[in-house]
């Protein structure tokens, strides 16, 4: 595979895959376990995921590391397999993927707050992700993804880091209200810019309040920053249904149309997060396959 800032300086719009929390949770994942666990004690279900993900378009695959950081393993008991369950991600992403698609290394936020808000400082986040990232980059990624970030100081430690002691691309994406800003009231164009100032190859929006908060979060970074934008939105607002089951409200074809409402937006990775499966992304393989052809 070519890199990826390749293909994205050359024009092309990547699509990539939708969501993995919900998928394991579809396959039998409870409450409260860690997902990363999965990578080795199920591993055969994540190969299915990323190859039903593959065959509906997807051309970048995610590896299953969201919460492979120190602070959120600690919590689960699992810090001495940190190791362990990061390289196992991205190696079964790595195996699915072969030569047809890019593998996203995925960080996630430490579930704590920096100071002067919460106990954590700069100083250790900066060594729980350079420890996270080192290790996804040596099993194979091809670039690191920092997402569904909402404090910008978190996030630049995660930039950083993934600036300093990798040599791949990183990408960052921050999850916004409708309102257009983070939990910590972060707006998107100063995300955008602080991002692109601490290194990072492409910028964008995941997760947050919907289709909607993505395009507007797209718009105000379009206007601060000239890199590749991400959009990864949710399957709309989850909803209660019968027997208490979650519900997304956002149906596949709903998924297209804004797929290509990113792009007219400057979207050039458009894949999915919460809620989206198999069926999202190959409807929105779809839908910009049309646009192209």
């Amino acid at each position: 595979m070519d890199s990826i800032l390749n293909a994205l300086a050359a024009g092309q719009v990547i699509v990539c895959d939708g969501a993995m929390g919900t998928q394991l949770q579809a396959r039998g994942l409870t409450a409260g376990a860690m997902p990363e666990l999965w990578n080795a004690e199920h591993p055969e279900v994540l190969t299915a995921i990323h190859n039903d993900y593959l065959q509906a378009g997807a051309r970048i695959v995610t590896s299953n590391t969201f919460g492979g950081n120190r602070a959120r393993l600690a919590g689960a008991g699992l810090a001495d397999r940190l190791a362990e369950l990061n390289r196992k991600g991205v190696e079964l992403a790595r195996a699915a993927a072969g030569k047809r698609a890019w593998v996203a290394g995925d960080v996630g936020p430490t579930g704590q707050l920096l100071e002067p808000y919460g106990e954590l400082t700069v100083v250790d986040a900066e060594a729980i992700y350079r420890e996270q990232v080192a290790v996804l980059a040596e099993a194979g990624a091809d670039f690191i993804l920092v997402e569904t970030m909402n404090d910008i100081e978190e996030a630049l430690c995660a930039v950083r880091m993934a600036r300093a002691h990798t040599a791949l691309p990183v990408f960052c994406t921050f999850a916004f209200n409708a309102k257009g800003r983070t939990m910590m009231g972060l707006r998107p164009g100063d995300a955008a810019q602080r991002a692109a100032e601490a290194g990072a190859d492409a910028v964008g929006a995941n997760c947050g309040e919907g289709p909607d908060a993505v395009l507007a979060a797209l718009t105000g970074m379009r206007e601060a920053v000239n890199l590749p934008l991400i959009a990864q939105s949710n399957a709309g607002i989850p909803q209660v249904g019968a027997e208490e089951a979650t519900v997304w409200d956002t149906t596949p074809e709903q998924m297209a149309d804004h797929a290509r409402a990113f792009v007219e937006a400057g979207a050039r990775v458009v894949g999915g997060c919460c809620g989206t499966g198999p069926a999202h992304i190959a409807a929105i393989a779809a839908a910009l396959a049309s646009e192209r052809g």
